[in-house]
């Protein structure tokens, strides 16, 4: 299967699907963390190249509700609109079967309720993030490793540790990254169900 990992630049959820036998490639602006088959550039330049599956990680920074307080200066200088019509452009794209991530953000009255709102604690992660998913040709994701329990008996910084990561200059990047007990989900599930679909 093809799979196409849009604004990806750590490669961990197309090295998943690749360790699955998958022809995948990330695309990023940035250049890729790990060493892979990776497009830097826009999307767009190899969006349509006969892709079976793309799992799309638009950026957030002027969607998600945790920076409401700037959406004002947001809206009038232009920068939501842009990220509103990026976030359509993917999740409408002629792809069979498409995910579109982001965390809780404006998506859900613009375009319409995720599919799913998966946590880190669902696939084996000590941590609490919840992350939005439009799906298309593809089921929900099925936890792997609920450890919520555990989860939620640590303190609070613990649990929640991305929210109070210090300022730094790869702040931003840390708290993009996708879990690898998500990613390996991905890979697991879509990827053998994909197959099936494919095949049928």
């Amino acid at each position: 299967m093809r799979v196409l990992v849009a604004c990806e630049y750590s490669g961990i959820v197309r090295d998943a699907f690749i360790r699955g036998g998958h022809d995948a490639m990330s695309c990023d602006l940035l250049p890729t963390d790990a060493p892979g088959p990776h497009y830097q550039g826009d999307v767009f330049d190899v969006i349509d190249g006969c892709w079976d599956l793309m799992i799309a990680h638009p950026p957030c920074t002027d969607l998600a509700v945790s920076g409401a307080a700037w959406f004002k200066e947001k809206r009038m200088d232009g920068r939501q609109a842009a990220s509103i019509s990026f976030f359509m452009k993917l999740v409408k794209s002629d792809i069979p079967m498409i995910a579109v991530e982001n965390p809780v953000c404006i998506m859900s009255s613009l375009y319409r309720k995720p599919d799913q709102i998966i946590q880190p604690h669902m696939f084996g992660h000590t941590e609490t993030k919840a992350t939005c998913l439009w799906l298309k040709g593809l089921p929900a994701l099925k936890p792997t490793d609920d450890v919520k329990l555990k989860t939620m008996a640590l303190p609070e910084k613990e649990r929640m540790r991305l929210h109070y990561l210090p300022p730094s200059a790869d702040r931003w990047k840390e708290r993009s990254k996708t879990f690898q007990g998500i990613a390996d989900a991905m890979a697991d599930q879509w990827g053998g169900s994909s197959q099936m679909r494919l095949i049928a």
